[in-house]
């Protein structure tokens, strides 16, 4: 027989195992802070990488330009073989050879001037980096704020959740003691139908609380870029702490803070400015371009020879006529031999150079300057109208804003006031429904009313503080909580 564990030491055994695997769920879960969720999305987010690489091509646009400074050097070597009918390189001659042929070229270009092209050029891709710069500030920005509304969010359904299983407990026991007294014949069927529906009510409730819960931590994880199977617990931080929720702004003083931190008014005025500067690099097309050109080249054909030897043949060639008398001019006949020239000494001897100066002017380009000119001015001003929209459309959303944190205070008091009140008027209902004094309607209805102030306080705390955060970001404070 196989031994058997005794009773006591079985359940020692199974309940190490239990808590391990618990301390391992435990473990497994990533606890996320309002930091660290900020943090883990400016880290991630695909969009701030695709903000990064536009940064990074923009840069080396500005790069590009400030090389187009420099001379451009180029060569161009050509070789082959000429067949048929071609030119002696020594003598001129047409001949019927087959000839290698090698040429060789190098070339350099400067731009002297241009109508400031260049230099406009580059002012105007330093305006776009630092455009782009922005926009990769202005997309931070937006995902920070968006992380904490959903944050927040998720803290809002954490206690909505809460409450639910809160209100369940109290209908369980509301509904036993409706049993207990509709089995003593103290209550009718109508009032335990009642307390039964009141339990499925909460129950509802709960069902809808989980699933609005689970579809914030969703999107949280969405924003940092997670896995929606990653197991993550949320922080809850200690709002008894946030004694600094500030609910009186003065709007022109926020405005004016705002105007020179808010990324969307920051990157408007980059683009105007960026525009302004396209204008000038445009009108660069109406002027001459004047550049200095220099040239090196050589060549080597092996159909070209060199004049080796020089000797007496013996023998008398005539070369013409005397005039008057008619009698044969003759010189003594000569033998040449020609040896073939080397390579590189073909391309020293023809070795050569040459500088010139190049202008282009620009006469008529079907008007294709004028058109280019025109479309800059035109976005120019475009870009001139949309910071101006951005500079007004801020103005709305901080007043709008202002006023949203406090309607959000006084809507908070408010709610703070009515749980409370629901809160002791639900005490003494409970406490004469108990006795039989209160009929399960009333109860219920007193029941109801406190739920619904205790939902709507915790909304209005998370929404208070939320309206509070947003109004620091305007400010260009850090969020924090």
């Amino acid at each position: 027989m196989k031994p058997t564990l005794p009773l006591p030491v079985k359940t020692t055994l199974i309940g190490a195992l239990l808590f391990s695997a618990l301390s391992f769920k435990a473990q497994a879960q990533d606890v996320i802070t309002l930091q660290k969720a900020i943090d883990l999305t400016l880290g991630r987010n695909l969009t701030i990488k695709q903000s990064q690489i536009t940064e990074a091509l923009s840069d080396e646009d500005l790069k590009q330009a400030k090389y187009n400074q420099l001379p451009n050097l180029t060569a161009a070597p050509q070789g082959g073989f000429n067949f048929g009918r071609n030119i002696d390189q020594s003598t001129y001659q047409f001949i019927n050879q087959r000839i290698l042929q090698f040429y060789g070229q190098f070339s350099s270009q400067t731009i002297l001037f241009q109508g400031g092209q260049l230099r406009n050029q580059i002012i105007q891709n330093r305006l776009t980096l630092d455009a782009n710069k922005t926009a990769t500030a202005k997309v931070k920005n937006d995902l920070v704020l968006n992380v904490v509304t959903t944050f927040l969010q998720v803290l809002t359904n954490q206690d909505l959740v809460k409450a639910s299983q809160q209100q369940i407990d109290i209908a369980k026991l509301t509904l036993d003691r409706a049993q207990k007294n509709y089995d003593v014949g103290n209550q009718t069927l109508a009032d335990l139908s009642q307390a039964k529906a009141q339990l499925s009510t909460a129950d509802l409730n709960y069902t809808n609380a989980e699933n609005q819960l689970e579809l914030s931590v969703i999107t949280l994880k969405q924003y940092m870029e997670m896995s929606p199977t990653t197991d993550i617990a949320i922080e809850k931080p200690d709002l008894s702490k946030l004694t600094n929720i500030k609910t009186i702004y003065d709007p022109e003083d926020v405005l004016k803070t705002a105007l020179g931190v808010n990324p969307d008014v920051l990157l408007a005025q980059a683009q105007q400015r960026t525009a302004e500067q396209a204008v000038k690099v445009a009108k660069g097309s109406y002027y001459p371009t004047v550049s200095l050109v220099g040239q090196a080249g050589s060549n080597f054909s092996d159909a070209k020879n060199t004049l080796a030897t020089v000797a007496a043949s013996g023998t008398l060639t005539p070369i013409g006529f005397v005039q008057n008398t008619q009698e044969v001019v003759v010189q003594p006949g000569v033998i040449q031999t020609y040896k073939s020239n080397p390579f590189f000494k073909q391309l020293s001897d023809n070795f050569n150079q040459a500088v010139a100066i190049s202008l282009q002017i620009p006469i008529f380009n079907r008007f294709n300057s004028r058109t280019t000119v025109r479309k800059a001015k035109l976005q120019a001003q475009n870009a001139e109208v949309a910071s101006q929209l951005a500079r007004i459309n801020l103005s709305k959303i901080i007043y709008q804003a202002i006023f949203d944190v406090r309607a959000a205070d006084k809507k908070y008091q408010s709610t703070i006031q009515t749980y409370q009140a629901n809160k002791d008027a639900f005490s003494i209902t409970q406490q004469r429904f108990t006795v039989g004094l209160v009929n399960s309607l009333d109860y219920n209805t007193s029941l109801t009313n406190l739920n619904k102030s205790q939902f709507d306080m915790i909304e209005a705390q998370y929404q208070l503080i939320f309206r509070s955060k947003v109004i620091d970001y305007y400010l260009g404070n850090p969020i924090t909580l």
